[in-house]
C-alpha cells in the first residue's frame, strides 16, 4: 500500500477494464469526484449517503438520478459491476467477498492534505478511464487555491464540529484554513489532530472567527450553551457546512471560496 503522501491507493488482483462501464461507489466523497470525472452511464451506483441530506456532498437532486447501495457485497455485486471504489475503511468481509469473485476494485484513502486530494482524484480520474478530467479537476483546485491566497495577517480561526470536536493539524481542514489566510487555533490549545475543546479553554482564549454549522446552537449542546451567544457579541460566528469538513476532490472548491468569502467579511 503506496501512494504520494502517505495517500493509501489498492487495486486488487483482478484488473480494472480501461473503461469500465458499470462503477459502483461506497463512499459519498468518491461519489462527488465520480461524478467530476466519469460518464454518467458508467455509473451504476452511489453511496446511499448520498441521497441522505445530512451526509451527502453533491446536490441530492443530481444524487437521485442514480441507485444507490448501503455498500454490502449482495447489494454491489446485484449492480452488476466491473468496477467498485471504495474508501479504506470499507468492510473488509465485503471487499474480500468482492475480491474472490472477481470484481476489480480500487481502494482510496481519505486525504489529510490538498496533494493527497490530488493524488486521490488522479487514482479515481485514471481507474474510470478520464485521466484528463482528473487533471481537470486538479486544475480546478489550483486555481481556487491561487483565488484563496493572501499576504495578509493570518486571522485567528477555528472550526468547530458536534460537541467540541475540532479539527487540528494534519487535516484537510487544516490545510484550508491556512491556505484561506487562517491560522488554525487548534494547534493553540495543544489540541491533537481531531481532539475536543473544552468550552472553558474556548472561553478564556476565544478566536477571531469561531465557524460552525449553520444550525448548531440549535442542534448541539455545547454550542447552544449561554456563554457562546454571550461570547458571540465579541467574536465573529459564521457558518461552515459540514459538506465542506468532510471530502476533498470538488468540496475543496466550494471551502476555499466560502473561507474566501468569510475572510473578506472581517
Amino acid at each position: 500500500m503506496c501512494g504520494a503522501g502517505g495517500l493509501i491507493a489498492l487495486l486488487f488482483a483482478v484488473p480494472a477494464t480501461a473503461n469500465p462501464a458499470r462503477i459502483v461507489s461506497t463512499n459519498p466523497c468518491i461519489d462527488a469526484i465520480l461524478l467530476e470525472v466519469a460518464d454518467p452511464g458508467q455509473i451504476a451506483a452511489i453511496s446511499h449517503y448520498s441521497q441522505d441530506p445530512r451526509a451527502t456532498s453533491i446536490p441530492l437532486a443530481v444524487a437521485a438520478r442514480f441507485k444507490a447501495t448501503s455498500g454490502t457485497a449482495e447489494e454491489i455485486i446485484a449492480q452488476s459491476p466491473d468496477l467498485v471504489i471504495a474508501d479504506t475503511f470499507s468492510a473488509a468481509a465485503m471487499m474480500q467477498v468482492l475480491h474472490r469473485l472477481g470484481v476489480p476494485t480500487v481502494a482510496v484513502a481519505p486525504p489529510d492534505t490538498i496533494d493527497q486530494s490530488r493524488a486521490q482524484i488522479r487514482t479515481i480520474a485514471s481507474a474510470v478511464g478520464h485521466p484528463q478530467r482528473g487533471e481537470a479537476l486538479v486544475a480546478r483546485i489550483d486555481a481556487a487555491l491561487a483565488a484563496a491566497a493572501t499576504t495578509g495577517a493570518p486571522i485567528p480561526a477555528l472550526i468547530w464540529v458536534g460537541g467540541g470536536m475540532v479539527p487540528g493539524s494534519g487535516t484537510l481542514p487544516d490545510a484550508l484554513l491556512t491556505a484561506s489566510g487562517f491560522h488554525n487555533q487548534s494547534a493553540d490549545y495543544g489540541l491533537r489532530q481531531w481532539d475536543v475543546l473544552p468550552l472553558e479553554l474556548l472561553v478564556a482564549n476565544p478566536p477571531r472567527v469561531l465557524l460552525t454549522k449553520s444550525d448548531a446552537a440549535r442542534t448541539d449542546r455545547v454550542l447552544g450553551h449561554p456563554v457562546l451567544r454571550t461570547l458571540g457579541r465579541h467574536i465573529a460566528l459564521r457558518a461552515y457546512s459540514d459538506r465542506l469538513l468532510n471530502c476533498g476532490g470538488p468540496s475543496i472548491v466550494a471551502a476555499l471560496k466560502h473561507l474566501t468569502a468569510v475572510r473578506k467579511t472581517l
